[in-house]
């Protein structure tokens, strides 16, 4: 699916009709910035296989809006403004994200932008924004996917930094003292991220740290069935299983391992394993699953325990990294209209590029490249609930190892 949309990102599809967003995020049919409200528009993946990664999204994006209106809004052109959210649901397709940053810039005449999750979706919707000449902000593409893309213009992004994720396990096993038998077993799925971390980053680190990759399994995006991966990944004899997929796919594959007894002494999945709806979804199995992770609300970051907290409260839920990232991104933009004064796109932008503060995700500074990159850290799932367990001035739980069989 995301493959098929990668190659058609530069065609203009028809405009989509996605559905608003009530709440703080109010859908605004012809509105305009000539209301005097600030405008601000997203296209996040409310449906569809990345619905997941859009829920926090949603809640960062509408927890920042409230906070700075609830504190009076901002001034801009002259006068105190409330901001306006108005959502749309890119339903995890490139194509309808990059529609929706057309309605939004054509039909609402939003004043800036913030963006989706993953580089399909994040990468669709800003060369969309980058012909509109809008400043989009995003806090969910790994950043050499992002930067490779193009050189951007008014699109920016903060989040890791691939090399950094595909390295992690490997720094925390050594400097753990982990052991295994050092050979591996890879499987990603055929996106942009999963081809760069699967393909070519863990291959990579996996020799520089003295392991050998003993398979590399490929699969479409859309796969569900995965015993014959398994089955070769379980007889390869291999300590140790890495996967990068989406959630859906990372469900069926821990399901899939645990129906034959596969339980490899250690076990990274990234990306699908992220969110609180993998634990939730699998119980007790999604127990010592390590993820790459960048942010906790224990990390000592401004407004990080206070977000963390917020979250919890509003729903109930366990914490996900992705309200942190969605959160300062819409804060990273607010702060740029600030700055500015104005609701010019152009000034927006050019603020944009000064940014440089601490934020409950952590320091963001954006390059030449318009990525700013935080830092990674190693989560592994314990008891339900993600603990970080590497570095040491920063875990609050100790490595689980092995992984108990089913």
């Amino acid at each position: 699916m995301f493959a098929a949309a990668l190659a058609a990102l530069s065609a203009l599809l028809s405009v989509a009709c996605a559905p608003k967003s009530g709440g703080a995020a109010s859908g605004a049919s012809g509105a305009s910035s000539g209301s005097g409200e600030i405008l601000i528009g997203a296209t996040i993946p409310l449906s569809g296989a990345l619905a997941s990664f859009g829920s926090f999204q949603r809640w960062g994006y509408e927890h920042a809006v409230a906070e700075v209106n609830a504190a009076g809004g901002l001034t801009a052109d002259g006068a105190q403004r409330r901001l306006r959210l108005i959502l749309l649901d890119d339903k995890s397709d490139p194509n309808v994200a990059a529609a929706n940053v057309d309605t939004l810039t054509s039909a609402n005449h939003v004043d800036a932008l913030l963006g989706s999750c993953i580089p399909p979706l994040v990468i669709a919707a800003s060369l969309a924004a980058e012909r509109a000449g809008t400043p989009i902000v995003s806090g969910c593409a790994p950043l050499v996917s992002f930067t490779s893309a193009r050189h951007w213009t008014w699109a920016w992004d903060l989040f890791f930094n691939d090399p950094d994720l595909a390295e992690t396990p490997f720094r925390a096993w050594q400097e753990l003292g982990i052991t295994s038998n050092h050979q591996v077993v890879i499987l990603h799925d055929n996106s942009a991220d999963g081809t760069v971390i699967g393909a070519r980053l863990w291959p990579q680190y996996a020799a520089q740290y003295g392991y050998r990759v003993l398979a590399n399994l490929e699969f479409p995006t859309d796969t569900s069935n995965f015993e014959a991966s398994v089955a070769a990944a379980r007889n390869s004899g291999a300590d140790v299983l890495l996967v990068d997929t989406l959630t859906p796919q990372m469900v069926s594959i821990r399901r899939q391992m645990a129906a034959v007894g596969y339980a490899p002494r250690l076990l990274v999945m990234e990306k699908g394993a992220e969110p609180a709806q993998f634990a939730e979804a699998l119980g007790a199995l999604a127990d010592g699953v390590m993820v790459g992770a960048y942010w906790d609300p224990s990390f000592g970051y401004p407004g990080a325990a206070q977000l963390g907290a917020a979250f919890v409260h509003d729903t109930g839920r366990s914490v996900s990294q992705h309200i942190a990232d969605s959160y300062s991104a819409a804060r990273v933009l607010i702060d740029a209209i600030a700055a500015a004064g104005s609701r010019d796109k152009a000034r927006v932008n050019v603020a944009l590029a000064s940014t440089n503060g601490t934020y409950p995700v952590g320091p963001v500074r954006f390059g030449a490249n318009h990525a700013a990159a935080l830092q990674v850290v190693a989560a592994q799932w314990q008891a339900g609930t993600p603990k970080i367990v590497w570095p040491a001035n920063r875990a609050n739980a100790t490595l689980r190892v092995p992984v108990t069989a089913p």
